[in-house]
């Protein structure tokens, strides 16, 4: 029964040398930047060029690789093909700026129609990304709503080019004769700013396209043995399906393994807290890649750090057993003498 199921490791996604785009997702707080970047990294041992963008507002891929990133590919350091960007998800308003008067023309309509700054933001990266030549692009991706929301800006960008066509028929010229007052009619004009939206939506249509392709785009959901996480990760996946996005690669984070001899009442309790849960995300995703990731005592920053975990996303982990029976035995019993011994001197105490 074991055999039959799926490969507890990230080596499917690395095997798949077709995949173009992967996306990384989940609650927030469980670790998605680590995972991110450290697929990435893996990523780039079997690809010829890897790009990682960070569309998290919060922007932790420079604390994870504890380096600067900006809105232009970086090279990473430490490696020869491996690139990082960090792309703020709203429309930057220099973008837009133009005479007095106009910049709040462009705001309205920007705020007419819910979601199409970030939407045409989105588009415009994509399109300064298709220009590039990655084998392979990961997103790392805002919380879950974020993601979401995301996805959904191809019906964004439809929604908002039929607004401004149904603007164009009720006020007829208008934006013409105002940017001509202004003498902006080349930038600005409305088939200006119409040409810019379709030409957008073009980008975004393509993309989408390749992102309902599963030999194109695989979309890894992270999370931690919790409940709210759980949760989470079943609405995400339900609206990926939606949405026609493949998923089957699930990676759960910060669990507790029994190394050694842990006699800690909250570390047994929360252990078992986590097993319920394993088991329910073993139960709901039997035909997912989960790959488990123990929780460590220090935070994965830097490279070497990033570099060091990655064994752990590709052979399942498994808690250090490095005491016999006999030796593990005596240790205990070692354990006990003293805690007997410092019960009798409190003893003597009391009674003295």
């Amino acid at each position: 029964m074991a055999s039959d199921m799926p490969e507890a490791s990230v080596q499917n996604i690395l095997d798949q040398d077709s995949l173009k785009w992967v996306f990384v997702g989940g609650k927030g707080g469980v670790g998605k930047t680590t995972c991110s970047s450290i697929l990435a990294i893996c990523l780039a041992r079997v690809r010829s060029s890897v790009l990682i963008i960070s569309t998290d507002p919060a922007h932790n891929l420079s604390d994870a690789f504890q380096q600067r990133f900006t809105k232009s590919p970086t090279l990473v350091q430490g490696f020869s093909n491996l690139f990082a960007m960090e792309v703020d998800p709203t429309v930057e308003t220099d973008d837009l700026a133009g005479p007095e008067g106009m910049d709040s023309l462009f705001s309205d309509l920007a705020n007419a129609i819910p979601g199409i700054d970030e939407a045409m933001s989105f588009a415009e990266m994509l399109k300064l990304v298709q220009t590039m030549d990655y084998a392979t692009i990961v997103f790392d991706t805002a919380p879950t709503g974020h993601t979401l929301r995301l996805l959904q800006f191809p019906a964004t960008l439809e929604k908002g080019l039929s607004k401004l066509m149904s603007l164009k028929s009720r006020f007829g010229g208008l934006m013409n004769q105002m940017s001509r007052m202004f003498g902006m009619e080349d930038e600005f004009g409305e088939d200006a700013l119409l040409g810019r939206l379709e030409g957008l939506k073009d980008v975004i249509e393509q993309v989408n396209r390749q992102f309902k392709d599963p030999d194109l785009t695989t979309f890894v959901c992270v999370c931690i043995p919790e409940f709210l996480s759980l949760y989470e990760t079943e609405r995400l996946v339900q609206e990926l399906a939606k949405f026609e996005i493949d998923t089957h690669n699930i990676i759960i984070n910060q669990v507790l393994y029994d190394d050694e001899d842990v006699e800690s009442k909250l570390l047994r309790a929360r252990m078992r807290m986590q097993q319920k849960y394993l088991d329910q995300f073993y139960m709901l995703y039997d035909d997912f890649n989960i790959t488990k990731l123990p929780l460590l005592p220090e935070e994965v920053t830097g490279v070497e750090a990033l570099k060091a975990f990655s064994d752990k996303f590709l052979t399942p982990y498994h808690p250090k057993t490095s005491r016999s029976n006999v030796e593990e035995v005596e240790r205990k019993v070692h354990t006990l003498r003293l805690q007997l011994k410092t019960a009798e001197e409190e003893l003597e105490r009391i009674k003295s």
